[in-house]
């Protein structure tokens, strides 16, 4: 009788428990779904479209002159540019294209594919011919260096030099990759990030973006960023399968840095928490001198991940670098470009 009564209560007990935990679910849901409508409401789509090999990709195209491509890294999309300053002071004499990688804005990512760097490159160099760029200089930022670095593997000859930003290089141990990349994983994953994930990563944006912006603090061009944008369950799959992705792209493309033949500058901050800047961009420099292959390093002391935000004037002259060395003919500038150039090469 006991044991009976037991059993029962037992029974009771996990059903409320199921029940309550469909509910709690359920609520996610619709929460997660409301936030994500009002940030595509709030935030429609700004650029172009271009569809290639059934991939529908988004990009944000500004100014005249020599073809720029900008990556952008994970968690974010091509508007992160914008925010950074970087779009704008680029645009007064290059054509800038930055592309919102697949998955990430509004960009698709279709699931029958596995997006490593070179399945990435070899999309965009068919983008870029489909709307009429034969060659550019590539940049690329944080995840986006490993794209840049198979695009210029990959077509040296469609590809005038690379621009890498905090990139990660060489294989390692991350001890963050099991938790970022859940939303990624069959199934479980998907419920996830459709219902609780969302939620957590929202209430983890604070303290995200204050790491990847340490020491410095979180600027206030980077709060223009709408966090639900880049928390749609889309995007998270896309971040948390990139995030998996990292170590065996790294090894990959490691293994082939002997072949690059186009110029390369670095740019990296000294105090950054993400990715080990010793260990990457002040290693991938030495690699590439030691085998002979152009590369110019720059070292931002006291910055961390976000080095286009701490100082996009230094990101702007390893572009230009990269076009002079190239002999790329710079476009018209702007007025106030000019007079910015009169100024200091007065030493005003």
């Amino acid at each position: 009788m006991t044991t009976s009564f037991t059993n029962i209560t037992a029974n009771t007990r996990l059903r409320n428990g199921l029940l309550l935990g469909g509910l709690g679910l359920l609520a996610s849901f619709l929460v997660v779904r409301s936030k994500t409508a009002q940030a595509e409401r709030e935030n429609p789509p700004r650029g172009k479209f271009v569809e290639v090999d059934g991939v529908r990709l988004h990009y944000l195209e500004r100014g005249q002159g020599p073809a720029l491509v900008l990556l952008h890294g994970n968690g974010v999309f091509a508007n992160d540019f914008e925010y950074s300053g970087l779009m704008h002071q680029l645009g007064e004499r290059y054509r800038v294209i930055a592309f919102d990688r697949p998955g990430y804005g509004y960009s698709e990512r279709p699931r029958t594919t596995l997006w490593t760097p070179d399945a990435q490159a070899r999309l965009l160099h068919k983008a870029l011919q489909e709307i009429g760029v034969e060659s550019s200089i590539v940049l690329g930022h944080s995840w986006g260096t490993m794209v840049a670095l198979a695009m210029g593997l990959q077509e040296p000859d469609a590809v005038r030099g690379l621009v890498l930003l905090a990139g990660y290089f060489y294989p390692s141990l991350r001890l963050d990759v099991p938790i970022v990349a859940q939303p990624a994983i069959p199934v479980i994953g998907d419920v996830m990030r459709y219902t609780v994930s969302p939620l957590v990563s929202r209430a983890l944006w604070p303290l995200v973006s204050k790491r990847v912006f340490s020491p410095m603090k979180v600027p206030d061009r980077f709060r223009r960023l709408p966090p639900w944008m880049a928390l749609r369950p889309g995007q998270l799959r896309a971040s948390g399968a990139e995030a998996a992705l990292m170590v065996p792209a790294a090894i990959s493309l490691s293994k082939r840095l002997d072949q690059l033949r186009v110029p390369v500058q670095i740019v990296t901050g000294t105090r950054d928490k993400i990715v080990n800047p010793a260990a990457n961009s002040e290693r991938l420099h030495e690699d590439l001198q030691a085998g002979g292959q152009s590369s110019e390093l720059h070292l931002q002391p006291g910055v961390g991940h976000m080095v286009h935000y701490a100082h996009p004037e230094q990101v702007v002259s390893a572009v230009d670098a990269i076009a002079a060395q190239v002999g790329e003919p710079m476009g018209l500038r702007s007025e106030r470009a000019e007079a910015l150039a009169i100024a200091s090469e007065s030493g005003v």
